[in-house]
């Protein structure tokens, strides 16, 4: 993992030797060179890791995504961004790895206070969560989660699990 600070210097050395071949008339070097600048400027703000890690969750292949997140050794060298959607998707493959240890509500709780973007992200978090007390028979703070996930799914993305979750809080 290329450093944040050392991305946007090779993208701004690259922005700069594309223009020089514009100039000098080689525009399919100044084009690939453009392109390689654009990709280092994309890699700054998502990492890669990240990117790997969403693709195979979204496969569901959540043990490929936990060997993907731990190579990151220093998560708190991120954005700000980039770090809470890191500890959400550690969050998501611990959840998924069946023993429902505590890991995994830390790394939501700490994807929830670093800052997760979107609200459909957040959403999740906070099911995932209520779904872990649940499963601790702490019915207080299920339902407290519950509520917030349903003010944060303004799309009616997780109607069928907040019901199938709200299903199994009223066999407690």
């Amino acid at each position: 993992m290329i450093g944040k600070y050392i991305r946007l210097i090779v993208a701004v050395v690259l922005c700069a030797v594309s223009v020089l071949l514009f100039v000098n008339g080689f525009v399919t070097w100044g084009v690939i060179a453009s392109i390689l600048c654009a990709l280092f400027v994309l890699f700054h703000f998502k990492n890669e890791m990240n990117l790997w890690a969403f693709y195979f969750v979204r496969k569901n292949k959540f043990a490929k995504a936990a060997v993907i997140l731990d190579k990151v050794k220093h998560p708190e060298w991120m954005i700000k961004g980039q770090e809470a959607y890191f500890y959400f998707l550690s969050g998501l493959t611990e959840a998924q790895k069946g023993q429902r240890g505590t890991k995994a509500e830390k790394l939501l709780k700490k994807a929830l206070s670093t800052g997760l973007r979107m609200k459909t992200d957040q959403a999740m978090a906070k099911l995932n969560l209520a779904g872990y007390y649940l499963s601790r028979r702490n019915k207080k703070l299920a339902t407290y989660y519950i509520k917030e996930t349903k003010k944060l799914d303004t799309r009616k993305m997780l109607t069928d699990q907040i019901k199938e979750v709200e299903n199994m809080m009223k066999r407690i």
